[in-house]
């Protein structure tokens, strides 16, 4: 099926481009937003705060703390809302699993939302085509239709019409 460029097409991307752009934005503040959240639970844990403070385990040990900054937290949301998932980071609180398993399932939802736009409007431009297809069809049947019944009309004799052959008939007789 070949496709022709027109203006309405042009607007039709437009509309979509908008709603692919509204999807990224709600996207972007869902990753501010929850990055956020994992940050405050996950930071105030005792092992975070032994980082914070400098301190370490009795043994010596070197406590543990995925989220001491909100970069920290903001890469983690990014490689969990696009669903990569790389395990460098992880909540150590039931809180934070908690979130985080809530957060992946919404990034999941992320990448269908677009998928589903793309597919709704690529659906809807075959649909149009096929609607054009059709008109078309019809279109030259229809013309035909009033053009014959145009000359049956300016062929009458009693046709009260200036534009029938009446005047090229005169030229002739």
């Amino acid at each position: 099926m070949k496709f022709k460029s027109t203006e309405t097409d042009f607007f039709k991307l437009a509309t979509l481009a908008k709603e692919l752009l509204t999807a990224i934005y709600i996207a972007f503040l869902v990753l501010i937003f929850v990055s956020y959240i994992i940050w405050q639970v996950e930071f105030n844990t005792a092992e975070c705060q032994m980082v914070a403070n400098g301190t370490f385990f009795d043994d010596g040990s070197v406590p543990t703390c995925h989220f001491r900054t909100f970069g920290d937290s903001l890469w983690w949301g990014f490689i969990t809302l696009t669903t990569i998932g790389y395990g460098d980071k992880v909540p150590a609180t039931s809180t934070g699993q908690a979130i985080a398993a809530f957060f992946a399932v919404v990034g999941m939802a992320f990448f269908a939302l677009p998928a589903g736009i793309l597919g709704t409007g690529f659906a809807l431009k075959v649909q149009e085509q096929h609607r054009q297809k059709h008109f078309a069809r019809r279109r030259n049947p229809a013309a035909l239709l009033i053009q014959a019944v145009w000359r049956n009309y300016a062929a009458d004799e009693e046709s009260t019409s200036s534009a029938t052959w009446t005047q090229a008939r005169a030229a002739l007789m």
